[in-house]
């Protein structure tokens, strides 16, 4: 005989689960004591928000499954949040959470809330147990579907009763779960394929639009085969940032409402447009009736109910992205130059940089620059959401997929801090650095207990303007500079740091930033740098809301220029 809770433990250990981030609670002990002699470690975070948050640095970084564990009521509630960044993300999580004991379900018991109910719509799938006897397989098939078809989080509610009540050791056949009705299809149809093929050799102005999907499905290697082999330029969504290196010389960048000029250009003018793992989302398609207008559109996507929902393609690829474009690759005879074109896009490139204003002040993209000319190809990169984000996305050299940690679809400040902690466990020999701004950075800055408590090594550079800076950026452009709610007191992170036994420093000028970047990254343990960049600084180009990708405020500077 065993129990619920170590029918649960077993289950996790078999489905390869070696950390957990989570937070305890008086439902949950029976877990928790079981979790005292396993051989999965624990990690004691001091929010929900930031165990879930972690368990998806974790996937997202190691491309596993990522666990995390809450209490029942409030506790499975903070988890709400990470869940939704994850789904709109595709992020492979289990979320295992406590609930009230079976008999008192509905009935507004302490701690209750029907988590099941809340979470449905931002969960790939959950479940509420009510038989032990059932655990097992439920575990088996919560990780079969988080990690397979369109990846994303499962949530698995267990009552106390179940987690204590002791039910005969049945273990069923260890294989691959059959559910019915979840079937994701991997093959791409072949007549799907020879369309594409023929619609890329016929092309004359070819652009790839890669997104998430291509991360997901570990087929970067085969992107940029097929770029090279089509001599086609590749531009990514703020997803796709690694799955092409950033000085390959096909890649155009970021797409989008802050991506390049050139890449902006190639996208209006092109005339087809190859996505693969993409949403055509709002942020990076503008006016989307104005969004390639001159293009043929192949789509390739896992997910059926992606394709159409928001641009209709010409071509519909149902498959992973992966197997897709091995079989696409098969089928393109010899490499196919676009001379002409080639030379159109690299005028735009030459004549249309990324560029900021350099007078000497300290601005946030030179701290940027900075730091990836420190690490080369080395390092993660998290970062926090705002214009922290858009300037590392825009200015970081990416060499390689899974280098970039950040809230994609959902935006979630407060993600990208405790996100590094799970991006740690899952590359423990990597460096990581986390960028944010310190609006973000408050949200979940009690996490500094918890790399702290564990000598976690993440290095948090803030770029410390005091204004929530995106929503003031906005109310600079388009609401006559009344900076309504959007200015932040100072405050010295160094301090704070240093009052959890934290390494710090508080950075001014930017003659200073290169050599405290190598301070922190010298240091063996977590290290919190404060940078105080210049406060109005903008991001740019930006896109006006409702406007045509083209249609771009590039901002006035005295220009510093990309390489």
């Amino acid at each position: 005989m065993k129990s619920g809770a170590q029918i649960l433990i077993e289950g996790l250990t078999e489905q390869g689960v070696d950390i957990i981030f989570g937070y305890p609670g008086g439902v949950v002990l029976p877990i928790y004591d079981e979790l005292y002699d396993a051989d999965i470690r624990h990690i004691l975070v001091r929010h929900e928000q930031a165990a879930i948050h972690a368990a998806d640095g974790y996937a997202r970084a190691s491309g596993k499954t990522g666990v995390c564990l809450a209490t029942s009521g409030p506790g499975a509630c903070n988890l709400v949040t990470g869940l939704a960044t994850a789904y709109m993300d595709s992020i492979p999580v289990v979320a295992i959470t406590g609930q009230v004991p079976t008999s008192l379900l509905g009935n507004d018991a302490f701690q209750e809330s029907d988590i099941t109910g809340i979470t449905m719509p931002v969960t790939k799938h959950n479940y509420l147990v009510t038989d032990a006897r059932d655990l097992k397989r439920i575990i088996r098939e919560a990780f079969h579907i988080a990690s397979t078809g369109r990846k994303g989080p499962v949530l698995i509610d267990l009552p106390k009763d179940v987690c204590t009540s002791m039910v005969p050791d049945v273990d069923g056949p260890d294989e691959q779960p059959r559910l019915r009705g979840y079937k994701p299809k991997y093959q791409g149809h072949s007549k799907m394929i020879q369309r594409a093929v023929d619609l890329l050799l016929q092309a004359k102005r070819p652009v790839i639009y890669a997104g998430g999907g291509v991360i997901s499905s570990d087929a970067s290697a085969e992107l940029v085969a097929l770029a090279e082999k089509m001599c086609m330029p590749v531009t990514t969504t703020l997803m796709g940032l690694g799955c092409i290196p950033t000085d390959h010389p096909l890649n155009l960048g970021m797409l989008g409402m802050h991506g390049t000029e050139y890449a902006n250009y190639a996208i209006t003018e092109s005339d087809l447009l190859f996505s693969i793992g993409v949403r055509f989302d709002d942020r990076v398609t503008g006016k989307i009736e104005a969004f390639a207008p001159q293009a043929k559109i192949i789509h390739i996507d896992i997910d059926p109910a992606e394709i159409g929902k928001n641009k209709q393609p010409d071509v519909p690829i149902v498959g992973d992205a992966k197997s897709v474009l091995s079989d696409i690759l098969k089928k393109i005879p010899e490499s196919c130059p676009h001379p002409e074109w080639s030379e159109k896009v690299a005028m735009w490139k030459k004549n249309h940089p990324l560029r900021y204003t350099s007078d000497g002040k300290l601005h946030p993209q030179f701290v940027i620059k900075t730091l990836a000319d420190v690490l080369g190809e080395k390092g993660i990169i998290v970062s926090e959401v705002g214009q922290n984000q858009m300037w590392t996305a825009q200015w970081f050299k990416f060499t390689r997929p899974r280098q970039w940690i950040s809230s994609g679809g959902l935006g979630t400040m407060g993600y990208g801090f405790p996100a590094s902690m799970g991006v740690h466990f899952a590359c423990p020999d990597q460096p990581v650095f986390v960028l944010a701004g310190d609006g973000s950075f408050q949200m979940n800055i009690q996490e500094l207990g918890t790399v702290a408590q564990y000598n976690i090594p993440v290095k948090v550079i803030v770029l410390n303007n005091q204004y929530l800076g995106m929503v003031r950026q906005w109310q600079q452009l388009f609401y006559e500079r009344r900076y309504s709610y959007t200015e932040l007191p100072e405050v010295h992170f160094e301090r704070i740091a240093k009052a959890y036994g934290i390494e710090a420093a508080t950075v001014r000028n930017a003659s200073d930033v290169e050599a405290a970047i190598r301070t922190a990254l010298a240091h063996p343990g977590p290290y919190v740098l404060d940078v105080r960049v210049e406060r109005e600084e903008n991001v740019f180009p930006m896109v006006p809301a409702g406007a045509n990708i083209s249609e771009m405020i590039v901002g006035h500077h005295t220009e510093h220029e990309e390489e």
